[in-house]
């Protein structure tokens, strides 16, 4: 199967399951955090919500470049049935957003949830591929720039990218047009110290797909051990029969061994 075709099938289970979330949820689609285009919100929230849920921000892969919020729904499937909140969050990709603007946008995004939702009992993070490294630059923010600290107990970074300078040399690098002092602005590889200090109560995983790239995986392995040497909670999960694609597609499902850890993290097993 070729790179495309690859896409395409992942990008069609995504939507599958993002269809099977708005039919089981209740939904609140479009929810403006900004001005531009792309930045909005889409939430799924249980039948019969009470106060204090905990509240799951999904953000979406796709090489910076692809997929949207319209696809980023199908975690919605297990965690509303447990009573947690999910938000799927939309930023703009390339060519049309740069680096800079998406971190800028994922940021504000949470800060906009923060304010919508204050009576969640906690607010937990979850990001695949492109959508890891975003949620990593999240925990990494000096949040003295913004109205608000948010305190988030949990993240899942899934098959991410942490490191960019390896990107600069790739295709992808073509539709985002980055420069060298853009990715070392934007690796969360190199703000671990500001992590430790905005971010140092948070639960972090890292997981790998078992088939991931050699690349994909040696990303995730340096972030865990940045991360563990400065001390901060994290744990790394080498996910067995799963590829870039199948580690995230099967959250879907309530007992697939990632969604298991994260209800348990949310305290919803």
């Amino acid at each position: 199967m070729s790179a495309d075709d690859m896409l395409k099938s992942h990008a069609a289970a995504l939507k599958e399951g993002t269809e099977r979330a708005r039919s089981a949820a209740q939904t609140l689609l479009n929810v403006p955090y900004g001005d531009g285009d792309r930045e909005k919100l889409d939430v799924y929230i249980p039948s019969s919500p009470s106060l204090d849920l905990p509240l799951v921000i999904y953000l979406h892969g796709g090489y910076w470049q692809f997929l949207s919020k319209e696809e980023s729904g199908f975690l919605a499937v297990p965690l509303v049935q447990k009573g947690a909140v999910v938000v799927a969050v939309g930023y703009e990709t390339a060519p049309k957003g740069g680096m800079d603007l998406m971190v800028s946008q994922v940021r504000r995004s949470v800060v906009s949830v923060v304010q919508q939702y204050s009576h969640i009992s906690g607010l937990y993070l979850c990001g695949h591929s492109a959508g890891a490294h975003l949620a990593a630059m999240i925990l990494s923010t000096d949040w003295s720039e913004y109205s608000i600290t948010p305190q988030i107990k949990g993240a899942f970074l899934v098959s991410g990218v942490f490191d960019l300078l390896p990107v600069l040399s790739t295709h992808v690098n073509e539709q985002l047009k980055m420069t060298e002092e853009a990715a070392v602005r934007n690796s969360p590889s190199r703000l671990v110290a500001q992590l430790k200090q905005s971010s140092s109560d948070c639960d972090i995983v890292v997981a790998m797909a078992q088939n991931d790239s050699p690349d994909f995986r040696k990303q995730s392995e340096e972030y865990f051990k940045a991360l563990e040497s400065s001390g901060l909670k994290v744990t790394l999960e080498d996910v067995p029969n799963t590829d870039h694609f199948s580690i995230i597609e099967q959250f879907v499902c309530g007992d697939y061994h990632l969604t298991r850890l994260l209800l348990n993290m949310i305290g919803r097993s």
